[in-house]
């Protein structure tokens, strides 16, 4: 997917979390072939070209649209698999993946799992008694800084995933225009249970602008976010201060 992965897996019975960790890379691996879009003969790519029926594509295909279709409808368009035109579902991809990895590890009987995608976090359980898993959320404006750290004290799942300009330049692209969004932000984190959603929101908010995408932040049940504008200005949904330490 063009970026890298890191587990960090805690307790369990070590033979049964080994496999699943073996597994869950191989998964990764999969899933990287199934929808690679830089690949020709990937399904997703012979299914925007119309060679193949989502039915004729990985089992997988079909799982990841409609989840990218449920996130067009709950953005209002905002997220988009279909940003340029063609079928590219790749916004929902790596989160989803993410997600998927840490589960099936978690449910090989470890206690504590962190799996991060280039950036993108799922934590489940705990690293150990009394400790919750805590994740630093990059500085945008001040490289090797922190704007934030989140704790996932108090809860069993939580998911922290960041879009914006500082790793890769202006590359979220506004759907109603196919071109880079216009936005007076440069980064949104997201902070909610599942990966698979906090990323689709974080792309989805950074391409509405802060005003916008904070207000609909807020809509949204179990959700939490960090906005920075380009100003420096930093503006926060209303229980994130519950999840910083």
């Amino acid at each position: 997917m063009g970026t890298v992965f890191s587990f960090d897996v805690r307790g369990g019975e070590p033979a049964a979390v080994q496999a699943a960790l073996q597994e869950a890379v191989a998964g990764l691996h999969r899933i990287d072939e199934v929808f690679s879009t830089y690949h020709d003969g990937s399904d997703i790519s012979r299914l925007a070209r119309g060679e193949l029926s989502v039915g004729e594509c990985d089992p997988l295909v079909a799982e990841v649209l409609e989840l990218g279709a449920e996130a067009e409808r709950t953005s209002d368009g905002w997220f988009s698999m279909r940003y340029q035109g063609p079928l590219d579902p790749t916004g929902i991809v790596k989160g989803w993946a993410v997600e998927r990895a840490a589960r099936a590890v978690a449910a090989a009987g470890a206690s504590g799992v962190s799996v991060n995608g280039g950036g993108d976090v799922q934590l489940l359980g705990t690293p150990g008694s009394q400790r919750p898993w805590r994740v630093g959320v990059s500085d945008p404006l001040r490289p090797g800084g922190l704007a934030a750290v989140i704790s996932a004290a108090g809860t069993e799942e939580l998911a922290v995933a960041t879009s914006g300009t500082a790793e890769r330049g202006a590359h979220i692209l506004d759907p109603r225009t196919g071109h880079s969004a216009v936005t007076d932000l440069v980064a949104v984190t997201v902070v909610a249970p599942c990966l698979t959603w906090a990323d689709c929101w974080a792309t989805a908010a950074f391409a509405m602008g802060s005003r916008q995408g904070l207000r609909w932040l807020e809509s949204l049940p179990g959700v939490e976010a960090l906005l920075i504008t380009a100003g420096d200005e930093v503006r926060c949904t209303g229980g994130l201060a519950a999840r910083l330490g």
